[in-house]
């Protein structure tokens, strides 16, 4: 703002016109004493156990969490609290200990988290910058001026109808927050810092149980392959069989010799299919580890589907649902929520600034730094919203309906959160029946082609080999369905720790992969100077 030059008479009075503006100000602050009653819909009395602050204080809201859980009497679920922190190394497998850590350090969904903490965490330090003076520069001007012959000659420039105007100063704009806008403001900064936060936990959580259920995945992928393979050299074995006493018998016709080689195509053509379940698991493992796609399965190696311990500590649905990061994201959300009820409502009381400018300025610049050259005013500001035509109550109606929505979805998500859990749980433990029951089915089933294969030369009728392909496709399948139980028992026991919030923990400690994988594709690096591939997060802990 360009001050004004004053003229040599009004030096002198900066005294007085300092204490015009102090009461000015005071009578300004009366004012705002009866705007509380007069404006918005906080009482005085709230406005003070508020903290001096317009809008409703935050509390967290009730949840609706179950007492236990449905299968607590099941003696493989323990009510003991458990250190979820690296729950994967419960399975013992240490290719799947280092893919959780490698996935760690280079996933790039998990970075984009990352990133949008660092944005949350500069938002709250512009918040935080709103408490103090909102408008302060230093300004700096010259002009070179010209006026008409007529205006100079009238002018008490005396004709001369050029001149020149050097001045600089520094001008400020204060707000004072009467009415706790600014540090409503912090607060909707401050929990949206901790929503991010929560987010970027979700983000990890749920990176931790992909990758153990595509490891899972394709495990159980390759054992099924290898059942598949194993029985397609029994039923070769089979049909050799036939085809060679068919031309030891050239008269004989054996009619399940087509049955035979129907079944013995049909559990080949399984592989391919298999095989492509296999490249589909290995390619997604390789965008969640940050990588592009490579045939990641030789390089990890041979190996089991990963065994679930017989039990598993969960502890009580209290403790532990509501230590999801999204559930505690959505907490944090209808707090930052109910934070900008309080800054709409601060819109209904008048806004108090203290305003000043001081400069210099002169007509040549030796005049500039010179004390009569000063130039300056200071005084308070008051501006209040009149007239609004409902504009600024709907506006708090608005957030306190927005609040209400987000307080709703803070609960659904403790409800999913319930379900989820459940579902892990049930899956976990009736996969474990079902596994044992479908082991025994395949020893027997073992043992009756044994049997078969034991009478086959011996076999003078066509039945005998129709038992034998019978009893071949039947193990082709129990085989195949065992196979997919033992992974069902893992990822079952994944979905639990997913649900219940376990991993993300790994943010604060690190995670080492020891020994280290094999050399993989080339690694996506991080960006210098921003992010580290280790995210060391230093938000605020739950």
């Amino acid at each position: 703002m360009q001050p004004a030059i004053t003229s040599p008479g009004d030096r002198g009075r900066g005294p007085d016109a300092y204490r015009r503006a102090l009461r000015l100000a005071f009578h300004a602050c009366c004012l705002t004493s009866l705007a509380l009653p007069l404006g918005g819909c906080t009482s005085a009395r709230e406005y003070i156990q508020n903290g001096f602050k317009v809008g409703p204080n935050y509390g967290k809201p009730p949840a609706p969490v179950a007492g236990d859980w449905i299968d607590a009497a099941d003696k493989r679920l323990s009510h003991d609290p458990d250190d979820m922190c690296e729950w994967w190394r419960v399975f013992h497998d240490p290719v799947l200990d280092q893919l959780i850590c490698f996935a760690y350090r280079q996933n790039l969904t998990l970075r984009e988290a990352g990133f949008r903490v660092l944005q949350a965490r500069a938002q709250l330090g512009i918040a935080v910058g709103e408490l103090l003076p909102q408008s302060q520069f230093a300004r700096a001007d010259f002009t070179w001026n010209a006026l008409s012959a007529e205006n100079a000659s009238s002018s008490q420039l005396r004709g001369n109808r050029f001149f020149s105007q050097w001045s600089y100063g520094f001008n400020l704009a204060w707000e004072l927050d009467f009415w706790g806008r600014f540090r409503r403001a912090v607060e909707n900064a401050d929990a949206n810092l901790d929503a991010s936060v929560e987010d970027y936990d979700f983000a990890l959580v749920t990176l931790l149980g992909d990758v153990a259920t595509n490891y899972v995945q394709l495990r159980t992928t390759e054992k099924r392959i290898e059942y598949a393979k194993q029985n397609v050299a029994l039923q070769q074995k089979t049909v050799g069989f036939l085809k060679a006493r068919k031309q030891l018998q050239p008269a004989y016709i054996p009619s399940d010799l087509p049955q035979a080689l129907s079944v013995l195509a049909q559990t080949e053509a399984t592989i391919p299919e298999l095989e492509i379940t296999l490249r589909q698991s290995v390619t997604q493992l390789c965008v969640l580890l940050g990588i592009p796609p490579e045939e990641l399965a030789a390089k990890l190696g041979p190996g089991p589907i990963p065994l679930a311990p017989p039990e598993v500590a969960v502890g009580i649905p209290a403790d532990l649902l509501r230590r999801r990061p999204d559930v505690r994201r959505a907490e944090r959300l209808a707090a930052a929520q109910s934070a900008l009820i309080g800054v709409a409502e601060s819109e209904f009381y008048p806004h108090i600034s203290l305003v000043g400018t001081l400069g210099w300025s002169a007509a040549s610049f030796k005049n500039l730094f010179r004390s009569t050259a000063f130039t300056g005013d200071f005084g308070p500001s008051v501006q209040w919203n009149i007239l609004n035509y409902g504009r600024l109550l709907n506006n708090v109606r608005f957030q306190d309906a927005r609040f209400q929505e987000l307080v709703a979805g803070y609960q659904q998500s403790v409800l999913t959160a319930g379900q989820e859990a459940e579902n892990g749980l049930v899956t976990f433990l009736k996969a474990e029946q079902r596994a044992k029951l479908l082991g025994e089915s395949v020893a027997q089933g073992v043992e009756a082609l044994r049997l078969a294969n034991l009478r086959l030369p011996l076999a003078q009728s066509d039945s005998d080999f129709l038992r034998v392909n019978q009893i071949q496709q039947n193990l082709v399948t129990q085989q195949d369905t065992l196979a997919v139980a033992q992974g069902e028992i893992a990822t079952g026991l994944i979905q639990v720790y997913r649900a219940l919030g376990g991993g993300w923990q790994i943010r604060l400690t690190g995670c080492d992969p020891y020994p280290p994988l094999p050399p993989l594709a080339e690694q996506i690096p991080p960006p210098a100077r921003l992010l580290p591939p280790r995210n060391p997060l230093d938000a605020k802990q739950p």
